[in-house]
This record gives C-alpha cells, structure tokens and sequence, in this order.
C-alpha cells in the first residue's frame, strides 16, 4: 500500500525549524545528513504507512528519523498527513 503524504502546515514549519538550526548549530553536511534521513524514512512511511509504533491515539504514529528527531503522523483513507517534526530532546508531547 503506498499512500501519498501530505504536509500540514506545522510539519513544514516544524520540519524548517529543526533543518536550520542544525545547519545553524552544527554544519551544512549535518543538514544535508537529516534531510537525506528524513527523505528516507519518509519513503518507508509512504510504502509501509503502519511500520512505526503507534501513540495512545490509535491515528497517530511516531516515525524516529535521527537520535534527535521524529516525525509524527497519521494514516487517513487515502493519505498520510504529517502532523509535525519533534526534537526528542523536548518533554513529550504525545508518547
């Protein structure tokens, strides 16, 4: 099953967010390492919508893409909706 993916407005944000301030922190090439993890876990969620763990809420699940980010996302009918771009370093929002 391969579903198309779609950005929420806070998933870009989140997303922009946590891509600048490794690039702002750390270096170009750490930047370009994330986007690279990122743009491969995003395949997988795309072909296999159900292979990262599940949250308390039944929709959502929880993509770990690096050490220190993760993605979140839910499976609709025809789409997964990505809901938002989580450094793990932060108190958790939802586990």
């Amino acid at each position: 099953m391969s579903l198309p993916i779609f950005w929420t407005d806070e998933a870009k944000e989140t997303f922009d967010a946590i891509f600048f301030f490794i690039l702002d922190k750390f270096s170009e090439q750490s930047a370009k390492k994330f986007l690279k993890q990122a743009n491969k876990i995003l395949k997988i969620i795309k072909a296999q919508p159900e292979i990262f763990e599940a949250s308390i809420y039944d929709q959502c699940r929880k993509g770990r893409i690096t050490n220190q980010t993760s993605v979140f996302y839910e499976i609709q009918n025809d789409q997964i909706r990505l809901l938002f771009f989580f450094n793990n370093r932060q108190d958790p929002l939802i586990t």
